[in-house]
């Protein structure tokens, strides 16, 4: 089991360090095409990069005879699957729809703080609506994380806009977006759910695309790298990778977990953008490692 966790813990931190890249990718693929654009065929990609994964893991389970469901269960299963992958295809669509559009009325650093605010808010919806119970570990990582995240993000004081608030709700929608996943992951395949969700988020972006956005193929060649970035790492990989190492995670632990995107993402732009770290930024980063490791250490009477 502890071996188990580990594995997951480090799953979710390397999809926590594939997102904070693709802050850089976001950003930059909005000087080319609109959030709806740049959603849309990222979700595509994600979908598609993730059909030949799911034949080589099928036909994997098949030479290894692994003893199939019943039609029953197949059928019950398939439902299971669909629902998840609907409902997180909405949730994602949403979310990112959210974030895309606030990142354009707000700075990065503010944009990074506010949505991994989720390290809030998934515990308390999950303690008040799911009854996932939380030790006082747990509480004291979550406040650490959360001041690592304001030294780290937010260096030019705090104020609401417009581009706040709609980061805002961003959080709020993956925190529901993590919370579903616990929910279905255990009883789906989660390669599969993530496809599924992955081309409902990219139909659902597809249409205020079409309709409010100018779409100029001139200019979607012109992000090719970055929407292929948040394509096939962001999306096929990271989101994948966020699914099957939630399996049999508690859903705070693993939301601390993302929440280093933060600190990756002021990383990916010191290196790759040339943005140097203030020792605020630093002492921020050292906060939000302290409060992953805090997570870790396990915690009740030892049986």
């Amino acid at each position: 089991m502890k071996k188990t966790q580990l594995k997951n813990s480090l799953l979710l931190l390397l999809t926590a360090t594939i997102w904070g890249v693709a802050f850089v990718a976001q950003s930059v693929g909005m000087d080319h095409v609109g959030p709806f654009t740049f959603n849309a065929i990222r979700s595509i990609i994600g979908g598609i990069v993730l059909i030949p994964c799911i034949f080589f893991l099928d036909h994997r389970k098949s030479a290894q005879k692994e003893e199939l469901p019943s039609p029953q269960q197949q059928v019950e299963q398939t439902g299971t699957l669909i629902l998840g992958g609907v409902c997180c295809g909405i949730l994602l669509a949403l979310a990112s729809s959210f974030q895309q559009m606030g990142i354009q009325y707000t700075t990065v650093g503010r944009a990074g703080f506010i949505t991994a605010c989720y390290i809030v808010i998934v515990p308390i919806l999950g303690h008040f609506f799911l009854s996932k119970k939380c030790g006082a570990t747990i509480w004291i990582a979550v406040a650490l994380a959360l001041a690592g995240l304001y030294l780290l993000c937010i260096t030019d004081g705090f104020s609401v806009g417009k581009g706040d608030l709609l980061v805002m709700v961003c959080s709020l929608l993956f925190s529901l977006h993590i919370l579903v996943i616990d929910y279905f992951s255990p009883k789906v395949d989660g390669v599969k759910m993530s496809c599924i969700q992955f081309f409902v988020c990219g139909f659902l972006c597809a249409i205020p695309a079409v309709f409010t956005e100018p779409i100029v193929l001139a200019d979607i060649f012109a992000a090719w790298a970055p929407i292929l970035y948040a394509g096939v790492m962001s999306c096929g990989v990271a989101y994948t990778l966020q699914i099957i190492g939630q399996k049999d995670m508690n859903p705070t632990v693993a939301s601390l977990i993302l929440s280093l995107e933060s600190c990756i993402s002021v990383l990916a732009g010191w290196i790759l953008l040339n943005q140097k770290l203030s020792a605020r930024e630093l002492s921020g980063c050292v906060l939000m490692f302290a409060a992953i490791i805090l997570a870790q250490l396990p915690s009740g009477k030892k049986a």
